[in-house]
């Protein structure tokens, strides 16, 4: 069977709720392997939600429907405060990227008392931004960025991230609105450790089953190398 868009594969999937240290109870859910244990993980951080981003964002919800089958991953996702999907309403309002370094955290610390092995974060557009500005924590093994504005994460946030030392492999399309590849690589040589992979063809929101499969593979290529590359039939 060809994976297309619209496949989903066999996993365990978990509604969850993350309480945050300022008190709000944000919804999400987590999809684990069937039959065996997590290799890793990802903690997704989802687009703006004042411009339609949630948990379901489509890139995510195939890492969700694909990955714990064909890679041996979790996949955290969860609504940002104030943001709903089928799932829920997430407490709260949109914060700016501000308060939302509660709910990165309480994302981590979910993974943590979970003891969900070897997390890596991927956020996309503003998920960016809220991984480059609260995502240095202990527990972190690396970050993955998808499309990143660089509006509310400026150089001190890169500069911390230089320091925290982590691996950042940065994922930019070619026919991006807000940054394109060779800005990218200015922005972001602040950065020792990152790597930055211009997506020929590819635009902000990679539509297109083309451009969401280059996506899952740069991932597992980092996250669980042995599952790479990843099968297109099932």
């Amino acid at each position: 069977m060809e994976i297309r868009a619209a496949t989903v594969l066999p996993a365990r999937r978990e509604p969850i709720e993350l309480e945050t240290g300022d008190g709000l109870t944000l919804v999400g859910e987590l999809a684990l392997p069937l039959d065996r244990p997590p290799v890793a993980t990802l903690v997704t951080l989802h687009p703006l939600p004042t411009h339609g981003g949630f948990m379901d964002s489509h890139v995510y919800k195939k890492a969700a429907n694909r990955l714990p089958a064909l890679a041996d991953l979790a996949v955290l996702r969860f609504n940002t405060r104030g943001t709903s999907s089928e799932r829920g309403t997430s407490e709260g309002t949109f914060d700016g990227g501000e308060g939302e370094r509660f709910d990165v955290a309480a994302a981590l610390e979910y993974a943590e008392y979970h003891d969900l092995p070897q997390v890596w974060v991927v956020g996309w557009s503003f998920g960016t931004e809220l991984t480059l500005k609260w995502a240095h924590d202990p527990l972190v093994e690396g970050a993955i960025l998808l499309s990143p504005p660089l509006h509310r994460a400026t150089d001190h946030d890169l500069d911390a991230w230089a320091r925290f030392g982590r691996p950042l492999v940065v994922l930019v399309p070619e026919f991006d609105d807000y940054l394109r590849p060779d800005e990218a690589r200015e922005r972001f040589a602040r950065v020792p450790q990152a790597e930055v992979i211009g997506v020929e063809g590819a635009k902000h929101l990679w539509v297109g089953e083309p451009y969401v499969r280059i996506v899952l593979n740069e991932i597992v290529k980092r996250v669980n190398p042995d599952a790479w590359p990843l099968p297109t039939d099932v």
